[in-house]
């Protein structure tokens, strides 16, 4: 073997290495803590979802102090304009007796990568602290309460524990050199009636990883697939095409992994989060994760939400801002469809939000991506307006129908 090519072969071995062992440090790794005191460390996985960083923590906020910026004269316009949604049944509000309170309900999403740690307060309440120290009560809104959590401790292996033995789960770097893992990422490029995304990939909002499996019906019986072992998926009639890695093709069907039954394809982009519909999903071709996966590290910047909102009158004010009444912070996430692929993108990615009328907003990324969302609250009428600290008093409160740009610094 001659000198070029045994250093082409190692460089090439070098790449290879360097890429899995970054795509390592894409996975939730951490201590967990029982009620009695013993401490498993090693990779996370949330029941049998969330898996990476860039997985999102849902629940609901249990307060919400910003309103108390807010003066009489504003309360009672919230409360006209959500009299008004009522009556065409589009939002339920309720302020009880007290002519001075309003207050709608927000949802809690971070991502596992702006938390520091999740303690377990009682079953439908946590504590969490973020990255920055902050610490939030959230309560029970979603799956991921009550759900098993697992830790491949590079002791004992995988093991799962219900949520009524966790007292707390502390998350830190993953080692770049995992050694224990529960499957490779599952990465790729997603063909959809939009257009095209690459990222991590989640198939029917649960099979993430390389080892998990992908169900169905071929005319010589059903088979169970490692998503490891498959190059694409290509949606076809009432099942899907299917290529594996050693060139085998197959037609599926009868299963949810491959009909109309699938909840959708999450793609995990640098920008945010996109859930597309069985019914706009086109292809999927896999590939090996790169090395660009979000580690832990890359969340610690946390920081408050600036800029500026320009008003339909005129009026420019900037400063911190917190939006619809709730996010404050640049981890916090806007959600938005456009027609019926969802956008979850954390503030973060976002340069500016321009509300174009009742129903609809336009969302520039830093990236230069410029998106037109809406039949979600952060982006329609139902937002409930933003606050803005140009200086050392209180806010300057503006109504959403009042904004003509808010652009972030």
């Amino acid at each position: 073997m001659n000198s070029k090519f045994k250093t082409a072969t190692l460089t090439l071995l070098m790449l290879i290495i360097s890429t899995s062992m970054s795509a390592n440090e894409g996975f939730i790794y951490g201590k967990l803590t029982t009620i009695d005191g013993d401490v498993y460390t090693g990779q996370i996985r949330w029941g049998k979802e969330e898996a990476y960083w860039t997985d999102i923590f849902n629940g609901t906020k249990e307060d919400n102090e910003n309103y108390r910026y807010l003066t009489r004269e504003d309360k009672e316009a919230l409360r006209d304009k959500s009299r008004d949604r009522n009556r065409w049944g589009n939002v339920w509000v309720s302020w009880g007796n007290d002519r001075n309170r309003y207050e709608t309900t927000h949802e809690f999403q971070a991502r596992f990568g702006d938390i520091s740690k999740i303690e377990i307060t009682r079953r439908s309440e946590v504590r969490i602290t973020l990255r920055n120290g902050d610490e939030i009560y959230v309560e029970d809104g979603s799956n991921d309460f009550g759900a098993e959590v697992r830790v491949m401790d590079k002791e004992l292996g995988e093991t799962s524990f219900r949520w009524s033995r966790i007292e707390s789960i502390e998350f830190m770097n993953t080692p770049s050199n995992l050694s224990s893992k529960m499957g490779e990422a599952l990465y790729g490029t997603v063909q959809f009636y939009g257009g095209e995304l690459t990222g991590v990939i989640q198939w029917d909002h649960d099979e993430r990883l390389s080892t998990d499996i992908l169900d169905g019906d071929t005319r010589d019986g059903d088979v169970q697939i490692e998503f490891g072992n498959l190059t694409s998926i290509e949606r076809e009639g009432s099942g899907s095409n299917v290529v594996t890695k050693s060139g085998r093709e197959m037609y599926l069907r009868g299963s949810n992994d491959v009909n109309s039954g699938n909840r959708g394809i999450i793609v995990t982009t640098s920008f945010g989060r996109v859930d597309i519909p069985w019914r706009e999903f086109k292809k999927v071709t896999f590939n090996d994760a790169p090395n660009s996966l979000k580690k832990y590290s890359d969340f610690a910047g946390m920081k408050k939400l600036s800029g500026s909102v320009s008003t339909t009158n005129g009026e420019k004010l900037s400063g911190e801002i917190i939006f619809d009444l709730d996010e404050a912070l640049t981890f916090e996430m806007l959600q938005g469809k456009d027609d019926d692929v969802e956008y979850i993108i954390p503030f973060e990615s976002i340069k500016s939000i321009t509300p174009k009328n009742w129903d609809y907003s336009t969302v520039v990324l830093k990236d230069g991506t410029e998106l037109t969302l809406g039949d979600a609250r952060d982006v329609n009428e139902d937002n409930d307006g933003v606050l803005v600290f140009s200086g050392s008093g209180d806010p300057k409160f503006v109504m959403w129908e009042d904004i003509k740009v808010i652009s972030f610094n």
